[in-house]
């Protein structure tokens, strides 16, 4: 599977721990973020990690900046996203298990990274239970929240 990452100054040293986490895991990583300590900005990365989730580039997106909020609204951004910005695991497994969540964030200033690691392992580690059998309560909401983003995108 391969996973984008993106990430803010504020972040970096935190995606220089996850990557390897995540490589000895089995993860093909590609990186869209910034890798120095420069100050940059958040939506120029969010932007991009959303343009490579949505065009299949990647299966899914990590998004880290100083809160995890700021680089969260900008994948949202772009159409077809659903990014989002959890700091514990319980919210992450739910993002994916029922709202298909394709951009987990989380913020570098908020959480450690053993947090981030466990974070991490449970959004990766869940299925959208919405392409099961049975899961057509969590299908129709997807398409609800799809159906908003489409209603609203030519405004």
């Amino acid at each position: 599977m391969k996973i984008g990452f993106a990430n803010d100054h504020s972040a970096l040293e935190m995606k220089r721990e996850l990557i390897p986490y995540l490589q000895s895991r089995g993860y093909e990583i590609i990186n869209f973020g910034t890798d120095t300590t420069q100050a940059v900005d958040y939506p120029d990365y969010g932007e991009r990690l959303g343009n490579a989730v949505r065009d299949h580039e990647v299966d899914l997106g990590v998004a880290i900046c100083g809160t995890g909020v700021g680089i969260s609204l900008a994948c949202n951004k772009v159409r077809g996203i659903r990014a989002c910005c959890c700091s514990e695991p319980y919210s992450a497994r739910y993002s994916r298990l029922h709202n298909d969540a394709n951009i987990i964030c989380f913020g570098a200033r908020v959480i450690g990274v053993e947090t981030a690691k466990m974070i991490l392992d449970e959004f990766l580690n869940t299925s959208w239970q919405g392409a099961q059998e049975g899961g057509e309560r969590h299908r129709r909401r997807v398409e609800k929240i799809m159906a908003i983003e489409h209603r609203n995108s030519s405004r």
